[in-house]
């Protein structure tokens, strides 16, 4: 009998954030609002780096790339959670969770990647601006970019490839409102000691690397920083960095914040809803952090603007 409730299942049930009733309409409007602002802000810094040629440079090159992340992170998601909350529904299929396994992983580690290769981006525009466009050019961003996605599948394919071994209980339910790579690892009716091992030392690497590139370059930031005579050249040169920085903060506070409380304590529905912060929450946010802290950026969100109210 034990065999036998251990096969292949073919549905998952979603628990999502709340059981009461009158509370899922509150939350398909929220995150039906979350998502599509999500999509329409960072598709519009999209399109305001490729329409306007003062943008054309690495910084919102890897910019750009981080608001195609960003999409498809809560698009991976989103639209599940609202569709089931739609349809009075918590199945989830059996390829539908790996598939949201597999995309979560890639587009959620990418942000790590992305992050880094940013920080090293401000290194070299304010440590060495004479040498900023040498270094800096389209060949190295791109490769960045391109080394960045395929460390990532990989990463993702190894884990997606090892939780196709695992055997789940029929009626298996899981405590949050999408498939996540540690939540599944815990449902499972079968040994997880190979995944378990692989997931800490990938989660340490994916963590732990990229958040010491990120340390490192600020910490030369400030030092080339604290070298300046001008008070004024001291305040243009932090400046550049105080986007990325608050996305950085916000990042890494809320996932670090979220993953290290669910560590020491069971899974529960507080930590659930807390995860809707590096989730959805941060994703929507970063838009409204580049656009309103930068110049350039609401220059080229105002010429998009005027072009698209002028077209007949």
């Amino acid at each position: 009998m034990e065999s036998a409730n251990q096969t292949k299942v073919s549905e998952f049930l979603l628990l999502g954030l709340s059981d009461e009733p009158g509370l899922q309409p509150l939350l398909f409007g929220l995150f039906l609002f979350m998502y599509l602002v999500t999509v329409l802000g960072n598709l519009l810094i999209i399109l305001a780096i490729i329409s306007d040629s003062h943008l054309h440079t690495p910084m919102y090159f890897f910019l750009a790339n981080l608001s195609f992340d960003d999409i498809f992170s809560v698009t991976t998601t989103v639209p599940k959670m609202l569709v089931n909350i739609q349809a009075q529904r918590k199945d989830i299929s059996y390829i539908e969770c790996l598939t949201q396994v597999y995309f979560y992983m890639i587009f959620g580690g990418l942000d790590n990647f992305l992050l880094t290769v940013m920080a090293y981006d401000r290194f070299v525009a304010i440590c060495y601006p004479l040498h900023y466009t040498v270094i800096m050019n389209a060949r190295l961003c791109g490769l960045l970019v391109l080394i960045s996605w395929f460390i990532i599948f990989c990463i993702a394919l190894i884990h997606i490839l090892l939780m196709m071994k695992l055997n789940f209980c029929i009626g298996t339910e899981i405590p949050h409102f999408f498939c996540e790579l540690t939540q599944m690892i815990k449902v499972a009716c079968s040994d997880t000691l190979i995944i378990n091992i692989v997931m800490y030392v990938t989660t340490a690497l994916l963590g732990v690397f990229p958040l010491t590139g990120i340390l490192f370059s600020y910490l030369k930031i400030v030092s080339s920083l604290m070298r300046m005579s001008s008070a004024g050249g001291k305040c243009k040169a932090f400046s550049t960095c105080g986007s990325h920085l608050s996305v950085v903060c916000l990042f890494y506070g809320t996932s670090l914040g979220v993953y290290l409380s669910s560590s020491v304590t069971y899974y529960s529905q507080r930590i659930s809803i807390a995860s809707v912060m590096y989730t959805v929450v941060t994703p929507m946010l970063n838009p409204f952090i580049y656009s309103l802290r930068n110049k350039e950026m609401k220059g080229a969100l105002g010429r998009l603007f005027r072009r698209a109210v002028s077209c007949p």
